[in-house]
């Protein structure tokens, strides 16, 4: 089992900066892939971004996000963050991260097995 665990939602303005952190701990040596998702008020729950624990680190975002947002992680602490930019109140939603034990994917959320419970953030105009 992993558990995971995040931190560092809140309320900002428009056009401010927000970084999410995620701590996982468990049997976290079978995961793949560590994401980010995120779901709006109304909207169904979307990718956001994602990055391969092993190897080069690859990463993958969200054509909405691109650019704004930036995925990292900390091998040593087994945390993974995600910086936010520029962030528009459409970004508003509770932010989830989640852990894939076979491949990394925004566009579907199949592939992860665990989540963790979530942390809102929320941005005004």
């Amino acid at each position: 089992q992993v558990q995971l665990v995040e931190s560092g939602g809140g309320s900002v303005q428009a056009g401010e900066s927000l970084t999410l952190s995620c701590a996982a701990s468990g049997s976290t040596d079978g995961t793949i892939c560590m994401g980010w998702f995120r779901q709006g008020p109304g909207k169904e729950r979307e990718g956001v971004a994602a990055i391969y624990r092993l190897g080069a680190g690859n990463t993958f975002y969200a054509e909405s996000v691109k650019g704004r947002f930036n995925i990292y992680q900390d091998k040593t602490k087994n945390t993974v963050s995600l910086q936010m930019n520029r962030l528009k109140p459409e970004d508003t939603a509770k932010y989830y991260c989640a852990a894939s034990v076979s491949w990394c994917s925004v566009t579907s959320d199949d592939e992860y097995a665990y989540w963790g419970q979530g942390t809102q953030v929320t941005v005004s105009s």
